[in-house]
């Protein structure tokens, strides 16, 4: 599975983009940016023999011109979604985490499709190491989500065009919560600016091949929410994805996703219409999308401890009640080591490896504490160290399995399956 350049697009062929955003250089010069990148070793590539060779590969097809009508839109965002499967179930977009090896992790444990983490589309478009150090794709990468922040449509353009051969949609991020975001005047500040967010939909869905996508956080109030939402739509977007929570409720342990909202807006809308908030095992996969009549979710904090959530799998913390014996005979460990591997195979910067560890390892640092700060210490990380962290954690005992019962999960997917028909 080589990885996928984009030769054509970039100054130098020789170059890769690689997928997810460093918040810390949003608020830098492109210059600053390149050297703080090359500075940490954090932000070193963990490239391995197996995969420090990327091959060329064409891109795909050009796709029919942007439609003219309201109409055709429409019937064009539906059959573009038929035709890559009607995906249910997708990997959210997540800064540093969403990154090619974990999506093809998530990929072999049921994701039907995938966002990139967030790309800043300044920097994107104008610095040659940020695009090489963090967006890569490949083949088996697919149907895969493009997401950028941006706040000036001529400069998203061009970012888009520079990835557009290579994705199913180019998205757009505007719901980011963070202080960064407020800082940069992007994601979710942007509900304060609807002119501007309707420029952006409109420059990109008049001048891509490839159909623009949203991701978009609910106003406290419904009808704000709905008004917003049409817009997006009129604006050109081909599918809305819809965070069920407010700008100010950035803690999702906390806050429950409006699935309320989240239907609303699928019922007004004629696109295909993506819900997020809540999704903790199947059966709230199940729930979120009979509630909601969403036409698939997307999961983010979950994936994150328990990339085998699609698959089925939970966490101890959401197995269910008098299921001791559920064992599935996998665990977060077994993870991590496929999460390796695929590292190897599709290098990425440390940062990114090393925040996934900690992730998905949560649970077994908790029992073993002086493993965590072993890898804490850690200037530089190497995979043999993290192979021997990992067997050393078996070694000590305390596992922490997965859980998972057939008759659930059949059920589950009895029920997406027929809902898809």
């Amino acid at each position: 599975m080589p990885l996928r350049r984009l030769a054509p697009l970039l100054a130098s062929p020789r170059r890769r983009l690689r997928s997810s955003l460093n918040p810390s250089l949003a608020a830098m010069s492109p210059a600053a940016a390149h050297l703080a990148t090359a500075a940490d070793p954090d932000g070193d590539l963990c490239a391995s023999a197996a995969g420090s060779e990327a091959q060329d590969l064409d891109p795909a097809p050009p796709l029919p011109p942007p439609p003219v009508s309201a109409e055709e839109r429409v019937e064009r965002a539906w059959a573009h979604w038929r035709r890559l499967g009607s995906p249910r179930l997708l990997v959210a977009p997540m800064v540093d985490n969403s990154e090619l090896p974990f999506r093809m992790l998530c990929r072999r444990y049921g994701a039907d499709a995938a966002y990139t983490p967030m790309l800043h589309s300044r920097i994107f478009s104008e610095n040659e190491k940020y695009r090489s150090m963090e967006f890569t794709t490949c083949k088996e990468d697919r149907p895969l989500f493009v997401q950028f922040c941006a706040n000036d449509p001529d400069i998203l353009l061009q970012a888009a065009k520079m990835v557009e051969p290579y994705c199913d949609y180019v998205d757009i991020n505007f719901g980011c919560p963070q202080r960064i975001a407020r800082r940069g005047n992007y994601g979710a500040f942007l509900m304060d600016n609807l002119p501007l967010v309707k420029s952006l939909v409109q420059n990109l869905a008049a001048n891509l091949h490839v159909p623009v996508s949203v991701k978009i956080r609910v106003f406290p109030r419904l009808v704000d929410t709905l008004a917003y939402a049409k817009m997006l739509e009129e604006a050109g977007a081909s599918l809305v994805a819809v965070h069920g929570r407010t700008r100010d409720e950035k803690d999702g342990k906390k806050f429950r996703a409006d699935w309320d909202a989240i239907k609303a807006v699928k019922d007004a809308l004629r696109v295909p219409v993506l819900a997020n908030g809540n999704i903790r095992h199947m059966e709230d996969v199940k729930n979120c999308l009979e509630h909601t009549g969403a036409d698939g979710v997307l999961s983010a904090e979950t994936l994150l401890e328990n990339p085998a959530l699609f698959a089925g799998f939970r966490t101890k913390e959401w197995k269910e009640d008098g299921d001791e014996n559920g064992d599935s005979g996998l665990d977060q460990a077994d993870l991590v080591i496929e999460y390796l591997k695929l590292c190897e195979q599709y290098p990425v910067p440390w940062r990114m490896v090393r925040s996934h560890v900690h992730k998905m390892l949560g649970d077994w640092f908790r029992v073993h504490p002086e493993v965590r700060e072993e890898l804490n210490k850690q200037n530089k990380l190497t995979f043999e160290w993290l192979h021997d962290m990992v067997m050393r954690l078996k070694e000590l005992g305390g596992r922490v399995p997965l859980y998972r019962k057939e008759s659930v999960l059949e059920t589950t997917l009895d029920g997406l399956a027929s809902s898809n028909a």
